[in-house]
């Protein structure tokens, strides 16, 4: 099934869950698989507790009409959200870095929610599962999304800004985390200025602290607020 149609059953449910301990009446249960699990056999379990279509990527736990059988769930998930992004007008904030991620982003969501309608990400769900779920509880009436992203590789803040598209972005810093997924400190600010990189190669704006030398020197572009502490 295209994305185009998938997305059409997308818009009858009221909501979206990968965990059928949360399934909502109306929602579209997505079955994801892990090293430890395989969410398809839970399909059946999902239709009894209320959702109202499951994808699944394994033909044997096909049920009815009510499930979409798709060759990749977790891949359908993220260009489910990418599709459902690029139809809103909502404007995207995009942020990462070493430290301080949750706690910035409570704060812009907790400023800008007195004037604007915002969603922000749930906790630290930043991943690649957890801001294709974010934007999918975006809605025509969001103004503002606040959209975490995390990663402990290079090229995974890459692939998230592609399914986020932000319209904004800021990295709150360059840290000594994750340096063995991150091949060392340089690898570190070469994985989160990805976020820098994509707004600068589509001409969006980005939100640079003054007083850190390494982002001035990364947001080459003109398109920039700058700020100091």
């Amino acid at each position: 099934m295209e994305i185009k149609n998938i997305y059409s059953k997308f818009l009858e449910c009221e909501s979206v869950s990968t965990d059928t301990r949360k399934i909502n009446t109306n929602s579209l249960f997505i079955a994801l698989k892990g090293e430890n699990f395989d969410a398809n056999t839970f399909a059946k379990k999902a239709l009894e507790n209320g959702a109202k279509y499951v994808i699944i990527d394994d033909k044997d736990f096909f049920i009815d009409e009510r499930t979409i059988l798709v060759k990749n769930s977790l891949k359908t998930l993220q260009q489910l959200a990418k599709y459902h992004r690029k139809k809103l007008k909502t404007k995207i904030i995009g942020l990462t870095g070493s430290n301080g991620k949750t706690t910035t982003k409570e704060l812009i969501n907790s400023v800008l929610s007195k004037k604007y309608k915002t969603i922000a990400t749930i906790g630290n769900l930043n991943n690649h599962i957890g801001v294709p779920l974010t934007l999918l509880r975006l809605s025509k009436d969001t103004e503002i999304g606040i959209i975490e992203m995390g990663a402990n590789h290079q090229k995974e803040i890459e692939f998230l800004c592609l399914i986020a598209a932000p319209d904004f972005g800021y990295v709150t810093n360059f840290g000594k985390a994750h340096l063995q997924g991150f091949g060392g400190i340089e690898g570190v600010i070469k994985g989160k200025s990805e976020m820098y990189d994509y707004l600068n190669e589509n001409s969006k704006m980005t939100f640079v602290n003054l007083d850190d030398p390494i982002q001035i020197k990364k947001t080459y572009n003109t398109n920039k607020y700058t700020f100091s502490q």
